[in-house]
C-alpha cells in the first residue's frame, strides 16, 4: 500500500514540462520572499504610528490595485507577451518594494502600496499564460498545480523568516528582503525561460462551442463562473482575514497557534495537492471537483458552530478548508483556461485573477462588519448559505459546459474508483 502510494505521488510529478518547473521554482523564489505584506498593517500602526483605520485604508487601496494589475496584465499579456509582463512586473515591483521602505508620509504609502499591487499583480494572469503556453490540454491542470505547490510552499517559509527577521534586525531589512526576491525571480525569468508561442491545438471552448470566444466580455457562461468564483473566494478568503480575528476572541489561541493553523493549510496543500489533482482529474469531472470545493468551504466553516470551540474544531476546519481550496482552484484555473484561445487567453485570465482581487477588497470588510454586529456565528451560518448556493451554481453550469473528451497520459485504472461515491452524489 505504501509503495503503491509513493508510486502515485511521484507519477503526479510526470511529464511536466520543464519550462513549467522553472516557472514554478521562479514563483517559490518570489513568494519565499513575501515578508512586508503580512506584517505591514503592524508596520504601519506600531513603526509609523498611523491608526487601524488608516492601515485598513492602506490595506483596500492594496485590494484595488491588485484589481487594477490583473487587468493591466492580462490585456498587457496579449499584446506584448507574457514573458515581457513577467520580467516588468517582478523587476519594477521588486525595486518598489526598495523604495516604500523609505517612505513615511501617510499619502505617500498610500500611493506607493496602490502601484506596488498593480505591477507586482500583473504578474498572476501573465504566469497563468506562460503555464498554457508551456503545457499540455493533458497536463495544464497539475501544471497549475505544481505552481500553486511551490507559492504555498514559499507563504509558508516566507511569513515565518520575515518574523525572525523583524524581530532580529527591524522592519526595514524586510522591504530589502522582498525586493531582492522580486528582482531575482525577474533575472531566472529573462535568464532560463525562453517565450513560446501558445500551442495550436482545437482548444476546449472550440470543441464545445464550435466557434472561439473572441471577447471574454461577451462569453455568457464565463462571466457568470467569474460571478460564482467571486463569491467561492470571497466566503475562502476570510481564512487570513476574519478567520485569525475568530481564533485570537473566540477560540483564545495564541500568536504561536494561530501561525501554526495557517501553516497548516499551506502544508496541507503542498503535500495533498499535486498527487489528489491527479487522480481527481481521472476519476471525476471538472466542474464537478470545483463545486465540491466550495462545499468543503461551506463545511470548513459552519463546523465552527456545531460543537463547543476548541482547538480540534479548528483543526478541523482548517483541515475541510484546505482540501476544498485543492478541489476548487485547480480545476477553476483549468476551465478559465479551456474558455481562451491563444490571441484571448491574457485578457481571460486577468478577469480570472480580479475575482480574487476583489474577494480581497469585498470580503474582510462585509464579514468583519457581520462579526462586528451580529456575531461570528452568524458570519459562519452566512458563509455557509452562500457557499451552498454557489454549489449549486456551479453544478448547474456543468449541465451546460460538459468536460470535452481529451486524451490521458496513462491508462485509466479498471477497478472502481474511490471517488465514484461521491460523483455520483454530485452527479
Amino acid at each position: 500500500m505504501l509503495a503503491r502510494t509513493f508510486s502515485n505521488y511521484i507519477a503526479s510529478f510526470s511529464g511536466l514540462s520543464r519550462s513549467a518547473w522553472l516557472i514554478s521554482l521562479a514563483s517559490f523564489v518570489n513568494r519565499s520572499g513575501t515578508m512586508v505584506l503580512p506584517f505591514m498593517s503592524i508596520y504601519l500602526t506600531t513603526e509609523l504610528g498611523f491608526t487601524l483605520a488608516q492601515a485598513g485604508i492602506a490595506m483596500t487601496l492594496f485590494g484595488f490595485g491588485s484589481l487594477t494589475g490583473s487587468y493591466l496584465g492580462g490585456h498587457f499579456s496579449d499584446k506584448f507577451g507574457y514573458h515581457r509582463v513577467l520580467f516588468w512586473s517582478l523587476f519594477l515591483g521588486g525595486a518598489l518594494f526598495i523604495v516604500l521602505g523609505f517612505v513615511k508620509s501617510l499619502h505617500g504609502i498610500y500611493l506607493m502600496i496602490f502601484l506596488l499591487s498593480s505591477i507586482g499583480d500583473a504578474f498572476r494572469p501573465a504566469t497563468m499564460s506562460a503555464l498554457a503556453a508551456h503545457s499540455t490540454p493533458e497536463n495544464r491542470t497539475r501544471s497549475y498545480s505544481l505552481m500553486r505547490m511551490s507559492i504555498n510552499l514559499g507563504f509558508t517559509i516566507g511569513p515565518a523568516v520575515g518574523g525572525v527577521l523583524a524581530a532580529w534586525k527591524g522592519y526595514q531589512v524586510l522591504f530589502w528582503v522582498d525586493g531582492a526576491t522580486c528582482i531575482a525571480s525577474a533575472i531566472f525569468f529573462r535568464s532560463l525561460l525562453k517565450p513560446k508561442k501558445a500551442s495550436s491545438e482545437v482548444d476546449a471552448i472550440k470543441v464545445v462551442d464550435k466557434q472561439p470566444v473572441k471577447s471574454p466580455y461577451r462569453d455568457t457562461q464565463y462571466l457568470v463562473f467569474l460571478l460564482l468564483t467571486t463569491l467561492g473566494a470571497t466566503v475562502f478568503l476570510q481564512l487570513i482575514s476574519t478567520l485569525p480575528v475568530y481564533y485570537e476572541k473566540v477560540v483564545h489561541l495564541n500568536e504561536w497557534q494561530i501561525g501554526a493553523l495557517l501553516a497548516f493549510n499551506g502544508l496541507i496543500v503542498f503535500l495533498m495537492e499535486m498527487p489528489l489533482v491527479f487522480t481527481l482529474e481521472r476519476k471525476m469531472k471538472r466542474m464537478n471537483c470545483i463545486a465540491a470545493g466550495v462545499l468543503m468551504y461551506a463545511f470548513g466553516y459552519m463546523v465552527l458552530n456545531s460543537a463547543p470551540q476548541s482547538l480540534a474544531i479548528a483543526v478541523l476546519s482548517m483541515f475541510a478548508l484546505s482540501v476544498g481550496e485543492i478541489f476548487n482552484m485547480p480545476f477553476s484555473n483549468s476551465f478559465a483556461l479551456s474558455r481562451t484561445t491563444d490571441a484571448n487567453r491574457g485578457k481571460y485570465m486577468g478577469l480570472y485573477s480580479m475575482t480574487y482581487s476583489l474577494a480581497h477588497i469585498i470580503g474582510p470588510y462585509f464579514s468583519m462588519r457581520i462579526a462586528e454586529k451580529q456575531g461570528f456565528d452568524t458570519l459562519w451560518n452566512i458563509s455557509g448559505v452562500i457557499c451552498v448556493l454557489t454549489f449549486f451554481g456551479f453544478l448547474a453550469m456543468k449541465k451546460r459546459n460538459p468536460d470535452p473528451a481529451k486524451p490521458v497520459e496513462a491508462p485509466i485504472p479498471a477497478e472502481r474508483s474511490p471517488l465514484a461515491p461521491i460523483e455520483q452524489v454530485l452527479e
